[in-house]
């Protein structure tokens, strides 16, 4: 893996907006409405059983966001050999004495975007200088305050740290889901934060209903 530069993370170009939970402008001239637009902003994205791509294969993904410039999420359970600790050391911040508890905890493989870069889920709360609120229980920030504030001991109780994130262009996950490449299902924060990482994939297919073993037995089948 590359050597991180989180300490200079940036602001993703092109899809946050100044308001990215904005509604679209729906107004139309006649009398047509407009067409549903789908936003699964807060939503996971499962990869089926029969997805073989070696880098979403067998991924749960977080979406951030979902609008007319498409879509932006995060793979919660594929860890990098990288921990906090050595994230830390690499951005020169001593985690506060209070903050062992985090030391040994993976950072995530978040996406093939912008894979020499940080990106942070967590709870909402104190305001950082790039960051999105998803819902009042997920905030995704870019910048790099939300770590030192962590490394101070005044950061959020319950985050996810990645390297990368997971970009769709517009129409390209619509287009995936309609060839049943992705299971989606409404988020839940505790999956998110406090499932073990190897347990991630099975809660978020049982939000569903679906047992994983008949889920994976179909998929065998033409």
């Amino acid at each position: 893996m590359k050597k991180s530069k989180i300490g200079n993370m940036l602001p993703v170009t092109g899809l946050l907006q100044e308001d990215p939970l904005a509604p679209v402008d729906g107004t139309v001239t006649g009398a047509e409405t407009p067409a549903p637009q789908l936003n699964l902003a807060n939503h996971f994205l499962i990869a089926m059983p029969s997805m073989q791509d070696p880098v979403f294969g067998g991924t749960v993904v977080y979406v951030c966001e979902h609008n007319e410039n498409g879509v932006l999420g995060v793979v919660i359970n594929k860890p990098t050999d990288m921990t906090m600790q050595v994230l830390f050391e690499r951005i020169d911040l001593k985690l506060d004495s209070e903050q062992d508890s985090a030391v040994d905890q993976p950072v995530m493989f978040g996406g093939p975007v912008q894979d020499d870069r940080g990106f942070v889920l967590h709870t909402p709360g104190q305001r950082y200088s790039s960051s999105l609120t998803v819902t009042s229980d997920v905030a995704f920030t870019t910048s790099i305050d939300v770590l030192e504030a962590v490394a101070s001991g005044e950061g959020p109780p319950r985050m996810l740290v990645s390297i990368g994130y997971a970009g769709w262009s517009p129409g390209q996950l619509e287009s995936e889901i309609g060839r049943n490449g992705w299971l989606t299902v409404g988020a839940d924060p505790d999956i998110l934060f406090d499932v073990p990482i190897e347990q991630r994939y099975t809660a978020a297919i049982r939000l569903l209903g679906i047992d994983p073993l008949m889920l994976a037995s179909e998929a065998g089948h033409a």
